[in-house]
């Protein structure tokens, strides 16, 4: 028996095929740790649970029994930048620190929501199929009622790591922008050519929204049906964050009553959602399932992180990046980082 234990549920996370631990493992090479899987059901997890030193988080919800049922557990580790999966309230009274990958697919993400903003404004999936429909003469007329993108106004809500790095792609397209972040100070904004706003005026005078907020508990259904009457009739709605900050009834309604002209989502409230979803067919709405961090270096990246952290843990140092550093400074873990590394509790 190895000398750590980390317990996963079976199955793969985001890919479908699996592939085993070897990224994982390469960080834990020589620490006498193994990955133990268990059934990706509660009662499976819970069976197991007890003399579990670490936790490798993926492929199912992690509730408070379950973390409860930790007794020996020094660490929750997910290969994702989105912790809604597990109860970190729970996690966080059991002392127990919690891990992400914030900085891993932050490209990858950008480049996902220029190209929604891109492609809803140019209405390329409507442009496409007039050429594959015989409906050539159709396709000029469209855009000449689109005004020209450069001098246009893209507000962000919440001004993260991805919001940052579009910001940066959009202004080389030349587009104004202002952002709503109360977490942020203003002059990290000003350092991304980025206007502070509230979040009335940021939605009332942008012809683009881009929404980045994390799925908080607090941010659940943030954006309303009265925070759509106040965008302009010719606004788009662009979201690369998540589906639940969103209350996705009224974006419907939104679209359907013009309110806003247009959406590009690569998430939505429930996922995959239904085939029912008004969503799925309206014209001026772009849609990708929740694949906006995917790319090459997906899974080899996220899961050597995991492995990564899960090593600093287990070697007895904190964590590169913990959703609840509140748990650090009382556990029995050591800051190791001889500087900041601007990242994490770290910095």
């Amino acid at each position: 028996m190895a000398k750590y234990k980390i317990l996963t549920p079976a199955g793969a996370s985001f890919t479908t095929a699996g592939g085993g631990y070897d990224y994982e493992m390469e960080a834990l090479q020589g620490m006498d740790a193994e990955i133990v899987e268990c059934p990706a059901t509660e009662a499976g997890f819970l069976a197991a649970a007890r003399d579990a030193d670490a936790v490798y988080a993926k492929g199912m919800q992690f509730t408070k029994p379950m973390i409860d049922a930790l007794e020996k557990c020094k660490v929750i580790s997910l290969g994702s930048v989105g912790v809604d999966s597990v109860d970190v309230t729970a996690a966080t009274l059991r002392g127990i620190p919690v891990t992400n990958c914030p900085d891993t697919f932050i490209e990858e993400v950008a480049d996902h929501a220029m190209m929604l903003l891109l492609a809803t404004h140019r209405r390329t999936i409507e442009q496409d199929r007039m050429v594959r429909e015989s409906r050539w003469k159709e396709g000029r007329p469209q855009l000449l009622q689109v005004p020209r993108l450069m001098g246009m106004t893209l507000g962000f809500i919440s001004f993260g790591r991805v919001a940052r790095q579009v910001a940066k792609r959009a202004r080389a397209f030349g587009l104004h922008m202002k952002a709503y972040d109360p977490f942020i100070q203003e002059i990290v904004l000003s350092d991304y050519g980025v206007e502070p706003a509230s979040l009335s005026e940021l939605l009332s005078t942008s012809d683009f929204v881009s929404m980045h907020v994390p799925a908080t508990p607090e941010a659940q259904g943030m954006l309303t049906e009265k925070h759509f009457r106040q965008m302009k009739k010719t606004a788009i709605f662009i979201n690369t964050g998540r589906g639940p900050t969103v209350d996705e009834p009224a974006l419907i309604k939104a679209l359907e009553e013009k309110w806003i002209a247009g959406a590009g989502l690569d998430v939505f409230q429930i996922e995959p959602p239904n085939q029912e979803n008004p969503l799925l067919r309206m014209p001026h709405v772009i849609l990708s399932p929740h694949n906006a961090s995917a790319s090459a270096r997906f899974d080899p990246a996220r899961k050597r992180r995991v492995g990564q952290e899960l090593a600093l843990v287990l070697s007895g140092r904190w964590p590169m990046s913990c959703v609840n550093p509140i748990v650090l400074p009382g556990s029995p873990l050591r800051r190791w980082q001889p500087y900041a590394m601007d990242r994490g509790p770290n910095s």
